[in-house]
């Protein structure tokens, strides 16, 4: 005899027909009897379902039901065969998705994501990449970012930092000097397009910042690490001073203070004037302001040393005559 099963009680339907619907529209076509299988009811409770979802959907503009805003199914299947087969979706298939240029640019910078030492689990990160280009609106556009030339020396730091072993490498500094250095790797870190390496610098014994693309000669040693991230607290910003810094007065408008606001001194004196704010940053040389000044075209300047100035306007004059 077969067994009787309980009538589902009010939360139970609700949360049978919120299922069945996902269900079936992942399926081009199923009998009764499949469907009762998969959700554990007898076939009858299944019809009753069925027609209840043919009777449902979301009004349109005039808050009044049309025709194509119920479900719909395949009558004729459903009365002759046993069969469920949907014809018609509503809502589900209307909500927000991705263009896709925008799933694109997401893919993109996800991609780009992989490169970071901190992100070990790649295997989610493809999963992430792959559900977005399944919702997008239409097909992503297929991108690709170029490997860069720190993608080696990202590699191996993170190798390091994972193992807990010193790095030893040449630095080109900014006064153009170069030296051997040993460092404890503590953080990794970009600003705009660049990768800066933190670490535990035993030259110095200090904690130091290396701009990547300075770095030659890249080796991980086995020897132990001094000191652990957690051994350290790292400064809150980037770029640390030192006695050895020069201070330069620049002008900027008071909208890009925040991009500089590493390079201020503490207590540097800001004068503003027009929305033009004049106060003083410190570089470890002269040179150094080229770089700053590139990116910042327009909206700094620099008036002060003499010196500065004029390295700036030099470089800033070679610069232009190339288009001419």
């Amino acid at each position: 005899m077969a067994e009787r099963r309980r009538p589902m009680q009010a939360q139970d339907k609700l949360a049978f027909l919120l299922a069945l619907v996902p269900y079936l529209m992942d399926r081009d076509r199923v009998t009764v009897a499949e469907a009762a299988e998969h959700f554990g009811v007898d076939e009858e409770s299944m019809r009753d379902a069925v027609r209840l979802i043919a009777v449902s959907g979301i009004p349109g503009e005039t808050n009044a039901y049309q025709p194509g805003d119920l479900f719909d199914i395949s009558w004729d299947e459903f009365e002759d065969n046993d069969r469920i087969v949907l014809t018609h979706q509503v809502a589900i298939d209307d909500s927000p998705r991705f263009s896709a240029r925008e799933a694109a640019a997401l893919i993109a910078g996800l991609q780009y994501l992989t490169a970071l030492p901190e992100n070990a689990d790649r295997d989610v990160i493809g999963s992430l990449m792959a559900k977005l280009a399944r919702g997008a609106s239409a097909a992503p556009s297929q991108v690709a970012v170029a490997r860069s030339e720190s993608d080696e020396a990202l590699a191996t730091i993170r190798e390091a930092v994972i193992a807990g072993t010193q790095l030893e490498f040449d630095y080109l500094n900014s006064r153009g000097e170069r030296e051997r250095r040993r460092v404890d790797p503590l953080r990794v870190e970009s600003a705009d397009q660049d990768w800066y390496l933190r670490g535990w610098d035993h030259l110095r014994t200090a904690i130091r910042t290396f701009r990547l693309d300075r770095i030659d000669g890249l080796v991980a040693t086995a020897e132990p690490i001094t000191y652990r991230p957690g051994d350290l607290k790292l400064p809150e910003t980037l770029f640390e001073g030192t006695p050895e810094d020069q201070l330069v007065t620049v002008e900027v408008s008071a909208s890009a203070v925040p991009l500089i606001e590493d390079y201020i001194p503490d207590g540097a004196p800001r004068q503003e004037r027009d929305g033009v704010i004049r106060t003083s940053v410190r570089v470890a040389h002269f040179h150094g302001l080229k770089r700053l000044v590139a990116g910042l075209a327009g909206v700094l300047t620099v008036l002060d040393p003499p010196e500065a100035r004029q390295l700036v306007a030099e470089w800033a004059r070679a610069g232009a005559d190339r288009y001419r």
